[in-house]
């Protein structure tokens, strides 16, 4: 009982510490699951990946890099060009009116070079703000924090986040307390824990190696218990 009064009660950075050591541990090499050899495949990648699978945009991405091999193929690329080749996935029609644009732009503002701050790839058309941390973390380390559903979750789950109403909120929460060096590693390990593990509707807590220090865990259990105790 005490021990479990204790992990709950444990100091955010205690917290941290215990899931960064873990995944150090598990999954020192985590990295992202969308196939690209360069910063501009990434980011279509990351565009089309939208409410979409990364299995399903590594499935299509061949095609479209075939036709589309660099941002100046893409900008002479009109919607109905690209859309046959990414109707397999989630909302087409936008997606390839935001890639033209993309393409259009990159050639013309950026001279044909991906941009690597959040300020400037946010301009580009289907680039928000997590698109953006993904791309300058992946491709450049770079200390920025994506947060997607995923990570969402996870952070609030296990406690690393607390009444973070917004993504911004969360990623400000993370960044604060996760060692810059470990930032753009901390937001694979945390996406690929949720993907796998802490999924949304029935996380598998029977196989998860942060039980001790997860709050949602423990009040689970506390939940348990207490239910248990009672029919006695």
């Amino acid at each position: 009982m005490h021990a479990k009064l204790w992990k709950q009660r444990m100091t955010t950075k205690e917290r941290y510490q215990q899931v960064i050591d873990y995944f150090q541990q598990q999954a020192p090499d985590a990295a992202t699951e969308l196939f690209y050899d360069s910063p501009y495949q990434l980011l279509v990648a990351v565009v089309l990946s939208a409410q979409c699978t990364d299995k399903r945009v590594n499935l299509t991405t061949p095609d479209l890099f075939k036709q589309f091999p660099n941002p100046k193929a893409l900008a002479k690329a009109e919607p109905e060009d690209i859309f046959p080749l990414i109707k397999s996935i989630s909302y087409p029609n936008n997606k390839a009116k935001h890639l033209a644009g993309l393409g259009r732009m990159i050639m013309a503002d950026f001279n044909g070079e991906i941009p690597m701050t959040v300020d400037e790839l946010v301009r580009l058309p289907g680039v928000g703000r997590k698109t953006a941390n993904v791309i300058t973390s992946v491709i450049d380390a770079q200390p920025n924090m994506a947060v997607d559903t995923h990570v969402f979750r996870v952070s609030a789950r296990i406690g690393l986040t607390t009444r973070a109403k917004t993504p911004l909120a969360a990623e400000r929460q993370l960044i604060k307390n996760i060692p810059k060096e470990l930032i753009h590693k901390a937001h694979h390990w945390l996406i690929l824990h949720g993907r796998y593990v802490c999924t949304a509707r029935t996380p598998h807590c029977d196989r998860c190696g942060l039980r001790a220090v997860c709050r949602f865990y423990n009040r689970q259990e506390a939940k348990a218990t207490s239910v248990s105790t009672r029919g006695k």
